[in-house]
């Protein structure tokens, strides 16, 4: 029997500090916040969702500092467990010419020590989507074993599970990180890939295909993120393109994090899919007009105010 759902979004995974270097100015860093699971629980609460995170903080001021963020954000942190001694991740962002370069600090963190005996009882089940990510699986084996206790847990209690792929080569290899993917898109209501890591993975590139592909793995629904092309989603009625909302990008850190908390907020609000990507678009546009993964992350009048034009 499905439990009462008393938050829209759940959220599981590593919130880090962020270092994010300024145009013009190699030495100047621009001090933030992100982490892909958390950036796409705060996109979700600033067009109205009620989120929350499931994670492990340090004990440190940048704990501190997350903690006070959310609380500012709206995003709930009863499920966030402070570990004593325990340090907080960090990552520095660089630019280039070819995009933005990440730079992580975060081995053996408090996150990475996630265990599933920790979830505290009722924090999936109270949720109507719980969203998790590759990221959130690769940085520890237990930290993957949590996810998919949180995912058990999910199923059971008639929570919709959402997953974004995001692969990173540095994490982990690419036969390990397919694997798991494959795994978690067998029990998957919503899938978030993109393009380049699916490429990545399966040598695919056609979007039809990945779409394809990730329907044979399981997942119910797609959401293929193009970049400025815009979006594929996909379901039982079959794949349509969502024309992108054109912007001149600043810094591209955590559009896709912003795009799938906008999506499911909009789900969570009663929108159909369409009509859901079509707001995930814009609000992905916007939250590349500033520096920063959390600072730019629009609000939901501002979403409503470019659809309504």
């Amino acid at each position: 029997m499905a439990a009462d759902k008393t938050l829209d979004l759940l959220a599981i995974g590593e919130a880090m500090v962020e270092f994010n270097q300024q145009q013009g100015a190699p030495g100047n860093y621009l001090a933030g916040f992100g982490g892909d699971t958390s950036n796409c629980a705060i996109a979700a609460a600033r067009l109205g969702a009620r989120s929350a995170y499931l994670s492990e903080l340090g004990d440190d001021v940048f704990g501190d500092q997350l903690m006070a963020l959310w609380q500012r954000e709206g995003v709930a942190t009863g499920a966030v467990r402070r570990v004593a001694g325990g340090e907080t991740g960090i990552y520095f962002v660089t630019h280039g010419p070819d995009g933005h370069r990440f730079s992580y600090r975060r081995a053996g963190s408090a996150a990475a020590r996630m265990d599933p005996a920790t979830i505290p009882p009722g924090a999936v089940e109270s949720a109507r989507w719980l969203h998790c990510s590759g990221i959130s699986q690769a940085i520890s084996a237990s930290a993957c074993d949590t996810v998919f206790e949180a995912i058990a847990r999910a199923r059971a209690a008639g929570t919709q599970v959402s997953y974004d792929l995001n692969f990173r080569p540095s994490l982990w290899p690419a036969p390990r990180a397919l694997a798991i993917a494959r795994a978690t898109l067998a029990q998957c209501d919503l899938f978030f890939p993109s393009v380049d890591e699916i490429g990545a993975l399966t040598g695919l590139s056609r979007p039809e295909e990945i779409v394809r592909w990730s329907h044979d793995q399981g997942a119910a629904r797609v959401a293929l993120k193009l970049g400025a092309a815009g979006c594929m989603v996909s379901d039982a009625t079959g794949m349509r393109r969502i024309a992108p909302f054109p912007v001149q990008p600043v810094d591209a850190t955590g559009a896709g994090d912003c795009y799938a908390g906008a999506l499911l907020a909009r789900l969570s609000a009663g929108d159909p899919l369409d009509t859901a990507a079509r707001a995930a678009n814009v609000a992905a546009a916007l939250s590349t007009q500033g520096y920063g993964a959390v600072a730019p992350l629009p609000r939901w009048t501002e979403v409503r105010a470019k659809l309504a034009s």
